[in-house]
């Protein structure tokens, strides 16, 4: 007897239940849609437009678990374009103004405050009373308006472009060390009695991160260095620059930078981690011996 074509082929658990098929996600919803990769019944709302034909959910959630996605040459995934970190950093510094030009009453003498006395750079409260969070501070706080617009339309500038390619915990993890290293320089190298403020060293960070991107990449690096050296060259001809500080941060942000983009892809993560850790501990050493000396 030949096979009736409402028979079932043999193996077919779908079609071996009697009645009409119905959703394997829904089982109250009858379908006549099929997902392209799994052939289960799916309903039009558990069905997702594939390269060829309609997927379900959770062949759609699967794929995603088992293909890479793309990254930078940085190793960050492309698909965290927007920047999130760029505005938080320049919210910061501006909270951080505006809170030290309330306390003194003055939008041009916002130094004068007492929270900008415990927070900027200042190497005997580092060294004689333990402030070592100045280092870090002394990035957040700016010497009136001017000073804050110049470093943080340039922070948006750079950071636009850096923070995409990076990705958001490489992007900061350079900011926050090169804000560091400025620090750092100041302390080592700087006056015993001079304040320092500004977010200065750390995008000056980012520019040694850019120009050693685009020298990775063999993207002509002409206007990056241009920039840099205008920079530079104003940092030693204007009067209550930093060069110090600016220095330090181009250097250890260059540095760094270096060490994640040069890192081999097959171990990339635990070369660039190993990159972030020793940068942090270079300068503490180097802090505890400077510290070690002027006691």
């Amino acid at each position: 007897m030949a096979d009736s074509p409402l028979t079932p082929p043999p193996g077919d658990p779908i079609g071996a239940q009697p009645g009409p098929r119905t959703c394997a996600r829904h089982p109250d919803r009858v379908t006549g849609l099929r997902c392209t990769r799994c052939d289960r019944p799916a309903c039009p709302e558990c069905l997702r437009e594939a390269s060829v034909g309609y997927q379900c959910v959770d062949c759609v959630d699967e794929g995603r678990r088992t293909v890479r996605p793309p990254r930078t040459f940085a190793g960050a995934e492309l698909a965290a374009r927007r920047p999130v970190v760029t505005p938080v950093l320049i919210a910061l510094n501006v909270l951080m103004y505006l809170l030290t030009a309330w306390q003194a009453g003055s939008l041009a003498g916002n130094s004068g405050s007492r929270l900008f006395g415990d927070l900027v750079m200042w190497t005997p409260g580092v060294a004689a009373y333990d402030e070592w969070w100045r280092l870090l501070t002394s990035g957040f706080l700016h010497y009136g308006p001017a000073h804050l617009g110049l470093n943080m339309i340039a922070l948006y500038v750079l950071g636009r472009d850096l923070e995409p390619a990076f990705g958001r915990l490489r992007y900061t993890a350079v900011y926050l060390i090169s804000l560091l290293g400025g620090s750092v320089a100041v302390y080592l190298f700087g006056s015993l009695n001079t304040l320092v403020a500004g977010a200065s060293g750390a995008v000056y960070g980012l520019m040694g991160a850019l120009l050693v991107a685009y020298l990775r990449f063999r993207i002509n690096a002409g206007p990056a260095l241009g920039v840099i050296v205008l920079n530079v060259v104003l940092s030693f001809t204007l009067p209550g620059i930093s060069l110090l500080g600016h220095l330090g941060g181009l250097a250890v942000g260059a540095a760094v930078t270096a060490g994640l983009v040069y890192a081999p892809r097959a171990k990339r993560d635990a070369y660039q981690t190993a990159t972030v850790v020793t940068a942090v501990l270079l300068l503490v050493v180097l802090t505890v011996v400077r510290t070690a000396q002027l006691l």
